[in-house]
Parts: C-alpha cells; sequence; structure tokens
C-alpha cells in the first residue's frame, strides 16, 4: 500500500496554528528566560558585568548600562511569551535583541540566531494563539 505525496501535503496543512504558536512561545521564551537567569545569578558576583565587559563587547551601549538591560530584557519578555500576554510585541523586542546579538556579539552563530528569529517571526505575524492571554482579553495584542 502506498501513500501518495498530496494527502500527506493535505495531513501537514492541517498541523493547527495555535500548536505551532504555542511550541514557538514556550520554546523561545525558555531560551531566552534561562539567559536571563543565568545573569540573575551572575550578578551578585560581577560575573555578569564582565561577560559584558569582556566578551559581548556591545559597541553602541557601555557595559554598565547593557548588562542591566538585558537582564531585564531577559527576564521580563519571555514570561509575557510563555504567558501569551502581548505576545507579538514581546517577539518584536527579543527579534530585536536577538539582531544585536547576531551582528554584534556572535556573528558566526547564524544557525542559531535564524532558528530563534523564524520563531519570534510566526508570533509577531500570527500571534500567541488560542492558549494565550491575549486571546482571553479581546485579541489585540496577541
Amino acid at each position: 500500500m502506498t501513500i501518495g505525496i498530496t494527502p500527506l501535503v493535505a495531513l501537514f496543512g492541517r498541523i493547527p496554528h495555535d500548536l505551532i504558536a504555542l511550541l514557538a512561545r514556550l520554546g523561545i521564551g525558555i531560551v531566552f528566560l534561562r539567559s536571563g537567569l543565568l545573569k540573575w545569578d551572575g550578578w551578585a558576583d560581577g560575573t555578569t558585568q564582565a561577560l559584558f565587559r569582556e566578551e559581548y563587547r556591545l559597541p553602541l551601549l557601555p557595559p554598565e548600562l547593557a548588562a542591566p538591560l538585558a537582564m531585564t530584557a531577559e527576564l521580563s519578555l519571555p514570561p509575557l511569551l510563555l504567558l501569551g500576554l502581548a505576545t507579538r510585541f514581546a517577539a518584536l523586542a527579543l527579534l530585536g535583541m536577538t539582531l544585536v546579538i547576531q551582528l554584534f556579539v556572535y556573528p558566526n552563530a547564524f544557525d542559531t540566531h535564524a532558528t530563534w528569529a523564524v520563531a519570534l517571526l510566526y508570533l509577531i505575524k500570527h500571534g500567541g494563539g488560542a492558549v494565550a492571554l491575549d486571546r482571553l482579553i479581546g485579541g489585540r495584542l496577541g
């Protein structure tokens, strides 16, 4: 028994947006949240600040400003994604952060950053899906 391509393609087309959006929100949200938690853990002993001074070296922001800004973004935006609250705007901000990381910090990690960008772009375009607070409060943000 053989299965033709057309039925398989039709089956793929039935993958629900809500499932893709939920997985995108959870996957990319956890990536950034873990990074923020690592920065938080290294804040007291100066590890986080040293990382921005010695490894990240952003050309546009001094490390004393970049470190707390990045940590704050990574601790505040991912929970929004995980909850599906202001999904499109949180994803847009994290896409901006991804672009900064790609351009100025790790330019040789395009494969990783492109994967992040795809998830974030999907969320910016389609929103957080049915399992999101955005949907419960009227859908305008999500």
